[in-house]
């Protein structure tokens, strides 16, 4: 996830920027650079790669008396990581950076080049700049340019912009994307998109909601809404937990990813989707010509995201679809056909055993794709294209958003491949696009829902042992919720096809069992229902998860009803992550740091 800071101030203007963006790397990033206004000239500094290599650029450089600065960590989605396309951009004079995605930025850009504009990046926030600057030309001052411009874009975006114009100033906005201002005692103004850059430097802060844009001078803070009424700041005590602010106020960092999906999911799809269209720009036209196979390679939480995958290539694309557990591809000398895309997911980008089949598939001379969250990891590096999942960086160890985001992406993969292929109508394609706008809703937690699902924890801290059971796509979500379970709580829990219960797993069912069963409305129910059946007829203890009452289940988690069970499938995603965080937290665990696992397992 991007990151953003600003300072308006007499200080060493250089290094609170570059402090700044030190304690927004935990969010990560692929490049870094700060943009200073000192003395009526701009001074600006880019590096890719870590934040050592844009200090180790700057170290010569100091800022004397009253500067105005801002600063950004990278991470890619318009474009690779290059200095050229790393932030602050910069137009003729004026300095602009910015978190989210304009989705318009590609008709703003080609008139801006019709206009005589100069780009030098591929990045979608450019056009920001230069719209600001052609705007400038044509209102009575920058603050009408800004908010001029701000009413062009669309999409999800925090911003701060600069410029000689107006030397005192540091303009921002925030719409869809987190951003902050705080003060001292000074009367400072220091800017963030998140709280950890300003502790130690400010006692107070203002939150911006979505549509607030405005200044700040050195003298004053000026705000407007989203209706353009001018309004006062509310300054709130700022946490002087470095970690706490992190969490933002959450138990645990695991918490708090459960939580970011909807707005990371945002970002996955941000860019992706038009009207009628899944639009993956970093594929290229013809990527899926002469492909007539697909196959997955994964491992743990990223093989569950590509079994569900599965189903919906062959569903949708109606393209033949395996999936393999990487760690055993590996040595079972695999017949590979040259007509197959090979596949890999990995949140890291650097898990051992998957990267070794990407060079497997790679030496086969397969044509390559990776599913990665970690811009210029070894997958991206080594595969022929790549698609970023875009969930940010994941603390905790058991992954959330990261199967989230990345059944979101395959979700849209199977679609942009029907399109291709044709094997949808349009009006299929634009429903499916009407649904996938809606994950975002979908995944969004109530607190009634959370406090169900906490009062319900206590009675599943014993017994021998859980089956979490689903059909279909649910299957794949099943093995999920167990492995989730399993890694925080240590407690024994098994994923099974609903039907396979038959077939020597319902043994085990007595009441010290536990079935967490998946019954979703618009998959399968009847059958998933009469699975569910035979298990209680055995005095399993069941816990239905479902938008429909189900009265053989002795505890019962309503979900809400939706037109896909897509959309089913991401509410119970969620529902599971709160089950087991809730058990584990009851049972005094460390949920962010189980034992004897590792966040990215780079060893065999």
């Amino acid at each position: 996830m991007c990151g953003i800071v600003g300072y308006i101030g007499n200080k060493n203007t250089k290094e609170i920027l570059l402090n700044g963006l030190k304690e927004l790397e935990y969010r990560g990033y692929d490049s870094a650079g700060i943009a200073l206004l000192n003395n009526d000239d701009f001074f600006s500094f880019k590096a890719v790669g870590k934040l050592v290599n844009l200090e180790e650029k700057t170290k010569n450089f100091e800022t004397r008396g009253f500067a105005v600065g801002i600063g950004h960590t990278r991470w890619a989605t318009h474009g690779k990581p290059t200095e050229l396309n790393a932030h602050p951009h910069t137009g003729v004079h004026s300095y602009v950076v910015h978190n989210g995605i304009i989705e318009n930025y590609a008709e703003l850009k080609k008139e801006l080049i019709k206009e005589g504009s100069i780009f030098l990046s591929q990045t979608d926030t450019e056009v920001i700049v230069h719209q600001f600057e052609r705007n400038l030309k044509n209102t009575k001052n920058a603050f009408e340019a800004f908010e001029q411009t701000i009413s062009e874009l669309k999409g999800a975006y925090a911003i701060l912009l600069v410029t000689k114009e107006e030397k005192n100033k540091i303009f921002f906005a925030k719409n869809g994307s987190p951003m902050l201002v705080g003060i001292n005692e000074e009367n400072e103004k220091y800017f963030a998109s998140s709280d950890t850059p300003l502790i130690g430097q400010c006692n107070e802060v203002n939150y911006f909601e979505d549509g607030d844009y405005g200044y700040a001078t050195p003298a004053e803070l000026v705000i407007y809404d989203k209706t353009h009424e001018k309004k006062e700041p509310h300054f709130i005590q700022l946490t002087n937990n470095k970690l706490s602010a992190q969490k933002e106020g959450y138990r645990f960092f695991m918490e708090k990813e459960i939580y970011e999906q909807s707005s990371v999911i945002t970002d996955t799809l941000l860019g992706r989707l038009s009207d009628d269209a899944v639009i993956f720009d970093e594929l290229g036209k013809d990527f899926f010509e002469a492909i007539n196979e697909i196959k997955l390679c994964a491992c743990g939480t990223s093989y569950h995201s590509a079994l569900t995958a599965s189903y919906l290539f062959e569903r949708y694309a109606k393209i033949k679809t395996s999936v393999e557990v990487a760690s055993e591809f590996r040595y079972r000398s695999p017949i590979m056909s040259k007509e197959t895309l090979f596949v890999v997911i990995s949140q890291s980008g650097e898990t051992a055993d998957t990267l070794e089949t990407l060079k497997m598939a790679k030496k086969a001379g397969l044509k390559t794709l990776v599913i990665c969250n970690v811009d210029n990891s070894s997958m991206v590096r080594i595969a022929d294209k790549t698609i970023l999942t875009r969930a940010g960086i994941e603390k905790g160890v058991a992954s959330t958003k990261a199967f989230a985001t990345q059944v979101t992406v395959f979700w849209m993969l199977a679609l942009h491949v029907a399109q291709s292929k044709k094997t949808l109508t349009k009006d299929e394609l634009t429903q499916h696009i009407h649904y996938l706008r809606a994950i975002p809703t979908s995944v969004h937690i109530e607190d009634a829902m959370h406090e169900r699902i906490k009062r319900l924890s206590k009675r599943y801290l014993h017994g021998h042992g859980f089956f979490f059971i689903g059909r279909d796509v649910f299957f794949p979500l099943a093995l999920e919720g167990a492995l989730k379970l399993k890694e925080i709580s240590y407690l024994h829990a098994e994923g099974y096809p609903s039907g396979e219960m038959k077939h020597g797993p319902i043994a085990l069912a007595d009441p010290e069992l536990f079935t967490i069963a998946l019954l979703p409305q618009h998959m399968l129910y009847e059958k998933s229902k009469s699975n569910v059946e035979e298990l209680s007829a055995r005095d399993s203890t069941i816990c239905a998860i479902s938008p429909l009452e189900f009265d053989k289940a002795d505890d019962f988690i309503q979900t809400k009803k939706h037109e896909h069970y897509m959309l089913e499938f991401f509410e119970m995603m969620v529902v599971l992550q709160l089950l087991s965080l809730e058990i584990s937290i009851r049972l005094g665990n460390d949920v962010d740091m189980p034992r004897n696992l590792a966040k990215s397992v780079t060893v065999e």
